[in-house]
């Protein structure tokens, strides 16, 4: 009967510890709502992009993204992002998706513009530049390097008929 009750002591220490830990980690991962006002912009592409993700302005976080929405006008996603009430961003800035190097994490990057006037609350970043398909690019580069390679091959190998 002792051992039961020992056991049990220390399967509900277990318990109180996880909970702890649980609630330790909600608080910590920032799951409120990131304080400010928002900023739309519309995009052709928004590859690696989701609610959440990080916007920064010069590589600082200056935000994040709340929603993502397709306009059926135009088939354009209109970003909604939230952006620190402490950093104002000019009405002429651009906005692009970007990326933490090769296989890093994609973001939206502010290329803050040179204007007097700045976005109020709702406003609108009008320059985009949405998300660039790298293995395209790579498919691309990898296939016009064949192409290249087996026509150099092809002119090599014709030599009218003489022998080497």
């Amino acid at each position: 009967m002792r051992n039961n009750t020992v056991e049990t002591l220390i399967g509900a220490a277990v318990v109180v510890v996880a909970v702890f830990f649980l609630f330790f980690a909600y608080r910590s991962t920032g799951e409120s709502a990131t304080a400010g006002y928002e900023l739309t912009a519309k995009m052709n592409k928004v590859d690696g992009i989701a609610v959440g993700t990080d916007v920064k302005l010069s590589g600082i976080k200056v935000g994040e993204v709340a929603a993502l929405t397709l306009d059926p006008k135009d088939y354009l996603v209109v970003v909604h992002m939230t952006i620190h009430n402490d950093v104002k961003v000019p009405d002429d800035s651009s906005l692009m998706v970007t990326s933490s190097g090769l296989l890093g994490s994609s973001y939206l990057s502010i290329a803050p513009g040179g204007s007097d006037k700045l976005l109020a609350a709702g406003g609108r970043i009008k320059n985009t530049q949405g998300a660039i398909d790298m293995m395209g690019l790579i498919s691309r580069f990898a296939g016009s390097a064949g192409e290249n390679n087996s026509n150099s091959g092809n002119s090599n190998n014709n030599n009218g008929g003489a022998k080497p």
